[in-house]
């Protein structure tokens, strides 16, 4: 599923230096709560979009790619996790929440 992310709201009001930190475990509690998963992970290009400005000036929104994938892990606590993927895109206006199949 396609998300858009609003992290400007979420991080407002926050110290500068805690600012791209924060972002990121919204992202996680966001994902957390739409997917229905405790163990959520964030992509490597996500993270580096996140921080590309530096901790102080995170991106307004971004548009994340949330799927459920099963645990290899046996031993691991959950059956599943959330992956949450970074999707470009040149504008925000009019996206709205859209499922994707998994190819």
């Amino acid at each position: 599923r396609d998300y858009t992310i609003h992290l400007s709201k979420m991080v407002h009001k926050t110290t500068f230096k805690k600012k791209a930190p924060r972002a990121i475990k919204e992202i996680k509690k966001f994902a957390s709560k739409a997917m229905g998963t405790k163990d959520v992970r964030i992509d490597t290009k996500l993270n580096q979009h996140v921080w590309a400005t530096g901790v102080r000036k995170t991106p307004t929104r971004v548009r994340v790619r949330l799927s459920r994938k099963r645990n290899e892990d046996e031993e691991a606590d959950e059956k599943l996790y959330t992956l949450a993927q970074l999707v470009e895109v040149s504008t925000f206006k009019g996206l709205q929440t859209e499922n994707v199949e998994a190819a």
